[in-house]
């Protein structure tokens, strides 16, 4: 089952979604972003500590549904083929 991300992530809710993804590891494999609409670049930061969590349990994070802005946000900070956007 994929892991629904929220509406918002900024700065005021990074670090608590962070560690929901960390306790429920094995749904970060595939992570839904359809919801996500508000965003900041934290969710970059969010994205990368999974994927690093998971590179070290050799396990792949794909994300689904990304939002343009998201991919267009990716590309500024140099992260899209990091993330594979």
């Amino acid at each position: 089952m994929p892991f629904l991300l929220p509406q918002i992530v900024t700065e005021a809710n990074a670090l608590q979604l962070e560690k929901e993804g960390v306790m429920n590891i094995s749904s970060l494999q595939t992570i839904d972003c359809s919801a996500l609409t508000d965003f900041d670049s934290t969710v970059l930061t969010v994205f990368l500590a999974w994927q690093k969590k998971l590179q070290a349990d050799g396990i792949k994070m794909a994300l689904e549904r990304p939002p343009e802005k998201l991919k267009v946000l990716a590309s500024v900070y140099g992260v899209s083929e990091l993330l594979g956007l």
